[in-house]
């Protein structure tokens, strides 16, 4: 039973810990689209 419940707590941490990467990840893409943006207004 322990180590159920030891390893149930480690997937949960490694669940949380991948939101955090992918919504990073997200932030990222969503920085990089505003630079190509701001580049193609600007070379109008």
């Amino acid at each position: 039973m322990t180590r159920l419940i030891a390893l149930l707590l480690i997937a949960g941490t490694t669940l949380l810990a991948g939101c955090n990467t992918i919504a990073g990840a997200g932030e990222d893409i969503s920085k990089g689209g505003q630079a190509i943006h701001n580049s193609a207004e600007q070379a109008k």
